[in-house]
């Protein structure tokens, strides 16, 4: 996995905040919700796209990195399991 910086994982994390909001919503309330989610993943392609230019990385594997990485944080630490010690 390579260096995802911070600034990646943010705006992946927000994207993936908006996407959650659009849960229940119906009408209009829904459409203006997708119009800020769709928003924040053209701000998170955008910046992967840049930063893998500027690093000259392979953009999918650095997207797939920043993804892991918001989804590895979200879960949290696993708990270790205990066997009869």
């Amino acid at each position: 996995m390579a260096e995802v910086p911070d600034e990646l994982i943010k705006l992946e994390r927000s994207a993936e905040e908006e996407r959650a909001k659009l849960a229940r919503l119906r009408g209009d309330e829904y459409d203006a919700q997708w119009r800020r989610w769709r928003k924040a993943t053209e701000d998170v392609q955008a910046a992967v796209t840049a930063h893998a230019a500027a690093t000259q990385v392979n953009r999918y594997e650095l997207e797939q990195d920043v993804k892991r990485a918001v989804r590895h944080a979200e879960e949290g630490p696993r708990p270790s399991s205990s066997r009869g010690v």
